[in-house]
């Protein structure tokens, strides 16, 4: 079982959740020796590389020698022979969203959690050989560094850089061409780095180590631009056509008319300017989308009635929240957004509570169900039907 002592405070080093937003979030790397004090890692290099293993679970490996060129990138699920045929040095394995695979692992990303689970990630974690590493790099979101076990030091280049000529050409990974570190430090177990985005930074394992980190969520503007251009498209009738029923005459052919022009761009200024409110919607279900790679991890529930899950409950069952699961709110006037996965639900304004603990909380049992009354029966039962909650027995 993993220890649940670890608090946000603790793991920022006694920094208040302000102090660390205005002063380093997104700002300034900063390093947090002993985040989570005596730290013993939960899950060995056998059980991570058991993982890289399963089907359903995103992995890979990089070789920075010893493959078919240098910094090769392969994926998983990777085999016994696969392991068996490593050379001694020059590779790592590199296993994501491990908190959806192991559950209790939540109990890792629950400390970080003073940013939006929207904004959330995973938990990625490394093992790497004395040696090992993925290279010289820049990343575009923000990372915190977990020291799991063994050594690893740390080097940075201070000031960002996005420059989409700075890297070798012709590899699988992005490795910088040029890395001109100013800054070093060696991590032990239980120290954290956090890096924000842009930010040149190489990790060398000084011993046999693992490295975990938690990354956060950072859309590109193309991809949010494109989600909502793509969700107003499916809301338009697709029978209605263009039609120009006071056409004029015109004097050649070839020329697309003011008259036209303004047509279309009306239609399309139309369809694309939607008020503030289905502009939110769009947004909670998008950023709540069920990620389709993962469809692995959620259950396969057997089909209840709500009446039937009641029962459950009230009997001593308890409901947990499937790790992969996405739950988010948006409060408007008078109501409440609840979005599961990509499905939204309108509630009456009077429900926040409810719809709070269900965001915040991992697991649902009798006590908690009573408290919120009977309004919470439906909502379980919805979650439970879309694969978002799962009996704790199961897993």
């Amino acid at each position: 079982m993993i220890p649940t002592m670890w608090t946000t405070e603790q793991v920022l080093g006694g920094m208040p959740v302000e102090t660390f937003l205005r002063d380093y979030w997104q700002k300034k790397p900063l390093l947090i020796r002993q985040a989570f004090p005596a730290f013993e890692a939960p899950i060995t290099p056998e059980e991570l590389a058991g993982l890289a293993c399963e089907e359903g679970v995103h992995s890979r490996m990089v070789l920075e020698e010893g493959g078919s060129k240098p910094w090769e990138l392969r994926y998983g699920p990777f085999g016994e022979e696969d392991f068996a045929n490593l050379p001694p040095k020059g590779w790592s394995i590199l296993v994501s969203d491990v908190e959806k695979a192991v559950p209790d692992l939540m109990e890792v990303v629950e400390p970080f959690r003073f940013i939006p689970d929207w904004r959330i990630d995973d938990l990625m974690m490394s093992y790497a050989p004395p040696g090992g590493s993925v290279g010289a790099h820049v990343d575009q979101y923000d990372v915190f560094l977990l020291q799991a076990h063994g050594r690893r030091r740390w080097m940075i280049e201070s000031q960002p850089r996005d420059d989409e000529n700075a890297y070798i050409d012709g590899l699988d990974l992005r490795i910088l061409r040029e890395f001109e570190p100013n800054q070093s430090w060696d991590l032990e177990p239980g120290d954290l780095l956090y890096l924000p985005p842009g930010v040149p930074h190489h990790g060398v394992a000084l011993t046999e180590c693992m490295t975990w980190s938690i990354g956060f969520r950072a859309p590109a503007h193309a991809d949010i631009v494109g989600a909502v251009c793509e969700s107003l498209v499916d809301r338009i009738n697709p029978k209605i056509r263009y039609a120009d029923p006071d056409l004029a005459p015109q004097a050649n052919p070839g020329e697309i008319s003011a008259t036209a022009l303004a047509r279309l761009t009306r239609l399309v200024r139309e369809a694309l300017s939607p008020d503030d409110a289905a502009l939110q919607r769009i947004f909670g279900e998008w950023l709540t989308e069920r990620n389709l790679n993962l469809g692995g991890l959620f259950p396969d529930n057997d089909p209840l009635t709500m009446d039937e899950l009641r029962n459950m409950v009230e009997d001593g069952e308890v409901l947990r929240r499937v790790p992969a699961a996405r739950l988010a709110f948006i409060a408007q006037p008078g109501k409440i957004l609840f979005f599961m996965d990509g499905d939204c639900v309108e509630l009456p304004e009077a429900e926040r509570p409810l719809v709070e603990a269900l965001c915040r909380e991992q697991h649902v049992d009798a006590e908690a169900a009573e408290a919120h009354g009977p309004a919470i029966w439906p909502l379980l039962h919805r979650l439970y039907q879309r694969g978002c909650l799962m009996f704790a027995e199961e897993d």
